[in-house]
């Protein structure tokens, strides 16, 4: 497989339950030999996450930073069935990208039609690129539903490292990718790899997930992170230099 060369999915101390600070993040990045970085924090239901005037400020980060390209987003957390996002429109405008998750504090399980419902009602909304891990068996998931929905959208289903980590919370992760990767495959859906840092050493670790696109024998052309062209398809409209 071809190197990954950004990872646009990390947290930060901001987000209340990860341990690292955005220039440990950048660091680890660097030591990777990663070409671009992503910060990602969680936005404000989230149990001692920010308010938005934090992502307001994103203009303080520089574009790079020791080297490495910098990117600035939010994983927001879905709050209900249709979709609806924990962060105002004006907020999701000035992102990089927004990645959109179901998450336990955030929303309660529903039904596998429900739970569908709410990850392809967040794909309406024109800033949301990436859907978070839709792997967890908490939120069971009409799987060709999803990744229809995703074609349709121009959505990318993130890969995410740290649902195969054996420390996870999520479930049966193992079993799941694999079955959208193979829809997606069907369906000429991107995916996109994430670590889902929560502490410096996480960042850019992608080998669960390079093991198990190897393993699906996913294509590299439907992988985003093999190229620099690739992190377009993710990305909000913007008037700075992208690189």
């Amino acid at each position: 497989m071809k190197k990954l060369l950004f990872d646009l999915h990390t947290h930060t101390l901001v987000s209340g339950h990860a341990f690292s600070t955005l220039k440990e993040n950048i660091e680890a990045a660097r030591d990777r030999g990663l070409w671009a970085m992503g910060t990602s924090d969680h936005s404000s239901s989230m149990p001692g996450a920010p308010d938005p005037i934090f992502f307001g400020n994103y203009k303080a980060v520089p574009d790079e930073l020791f080297g490495v390209r910098i990117f600035t987003g939010m994983e927001a957390n879905i709050s209900d069935y249709d979709g609806h996002l924990d962060m105002d429109d004006a907020t999701l405008k000035k992102m990089d990208y927004v990645i959109a998750s179901l998450h336990v504090p955030c929303i309660d399980a529903g039904t596998r039609a429900e739970n569908t419902d709410a990850l392809i009602g967040a794909m309406q909304n024109p800033f949301v690129k990436i859907i978070g891990h839709p792997d967890d068996d908490r939120y069971p998931l009409d799987y060709p539903r999803l990744v229809q929905a995703a074609a349709k959208a121009k959505v990318a289903l993130e890969v995410n490292s740290s649902s195969t980590s054996p420390r996870t919370g999520r479930r049966n992760a193992d079993k799941n990718i694999p079955i959208f990767l193979a829809l997606c495959q069907d369906y000429g859906v991107p995916v996109i790899v994430g670590s889902d840092a929560h502490i410096f050493s996480a960042v850019g670790d992608f080998a669960t997930a390079e093991a198990m696109l190897t393993r699906c024998n996913f294509p590299e052309k439907l992988i985003l992170n093999t190229s620099r062209d690739g992190l377009r398809y993710v990305l909000n409209e913007t008037q700075r230099q992208l690189w």
